[in-house]
Parts: C-alpha cells; sequence; structure tokens
C-alpha cells in the first residue's frame, strides 16, 4: 500500500465515476457511461471512462480487493499497545509478522493508547485465538496489551455513492 497521497487531479467525470462504480462495482465502462448521461448530462464515450478508471486504478486513487462473505469467516479486531521498554529493538519484526500474514485484511496506525490496528479474518475463533497465542509467543515483547474484538453482525460494508460527492474536482 501506498504511503502518500495519489497524484490526481480530480475531474468531474471521475468522480461520477467512482460514484458509480461504488453504486455497482459490477457495472461495465458501457454501463457507467449510459449513467453518466442520463442522471449527470455528461456526454463521454464509453472508452474514456474505461480509461480513466484504468489511469485511477494505476495512480492507486482506489483499491480493489476480494473480500469473502462474512459468513465464511470470523472476522476480528486488534488493537496493540506497545510495551516502550522493547520497542526500538522489537517493533519492526512485529508489525512485518501482523502485515504480512495471511489472515490480516487490513492494518492501520491508529493514535491513542493502542497504536496499531488491525482487522483479521479467520475461518472459527480457536484459529484466532491461536494466532494470539502464536504472536505473543514471537512478539510479545513489544506490545504490553492486545484488544481484541470479534465481529458478530456485519451491518454495513460498502463505500456510499454520495461521499464521492465531497471529491475536489475541475470543471471539465
Amino acid at each position: 500500500m501506498g504511503d502518500s497521497k495519489p497524484d490526481w487531479e480530480f475531474k468531474r467525470r471521475d468522480a461520477l465515476i467512482l460514484r458509480e462504480m461504488a453504486a455497482d462495482p459490477q457495472r461495465s465502462a458501457r454501463e457507467i457511461t449510459e449513467v453518466l448521461e442520463r442522471e449527470y448530462d455528461v456526454d463521454i464515450s464509453h472508452v474514456t471512462v474505461s480509461k480513466s478508471i484504468r489511469n485511477m486504478r494505476e495512480a492507486g486513487v482506489f483499491r480493489e480487493a476480494i473480500i469473502p462473505n462474512e459468513e465464511y469467516f470470523i472476522f476480528e479486531q486488534f488493537e496493540f499497545k506497545f510495551n516502550p521498554e522493547h520497542f526500538a529493538e522489537e517493533w519492526r519484526a512485529a508489525m512485518e509478522y501482523i502485515r504480512d500474514h495471511e489472515n490480516t485484511l487490513f492494518y492501520f496506525l491508529s493514535d491513542g493508547e493502542y497504536q496499531w490496528t488491525s482487522v483479521m479474518m479467520f475461518p472459527d475463533r480457536e484459529a484466532g485465538s491461536k494466532w494470539i497465542h502464536e504472536f505473543y509467543k514471537r512478539h510479545g515483547k513489544v506490545v504490553s496489551n492486545l484488544r481484541n474484538s470479534v465481529m458478530t453482525n456485519v451491518l454495513k460494508f460498502e463505500t456510499d455513492p454520495d461521499l464521492f460527492d465531497s471529491l475536489p474536482y475541475d470543471e471539465e
């Protein structure tokens, strides 16, 4: 994952394309072209839509991931609190272990007392418990506490298309 904001100047059509992709990720470039014409009075070709999607993808404007249905896995949130005594010599190995682990779906830095947070997927609760045990065996010196929560019901898992209305764009 990139550490910086993508170098991209949005055109109105880009924001609208992202909006429509969020509304229906399976929509083809031709279908998006039709929606742009019908709903927003934007007249561009499906080739231009396809090229815009490809260019935004390559620039890192949006990310794509395959995420299994929550009925197949247990999703757990982990929050890691550091032990400052061993942080300097141990943090990188622990961070890479979490980041690169096959069960990690999402991993980020956060502010506050617990500074690393991850969302992980496991086939069952036992696998999640085993992961915690193994993590402590390997990297317990760098962590003074690990909080984990099981996500019992996923109530929303999508990007709302209206969010893209707030992107700054050039009229074009």
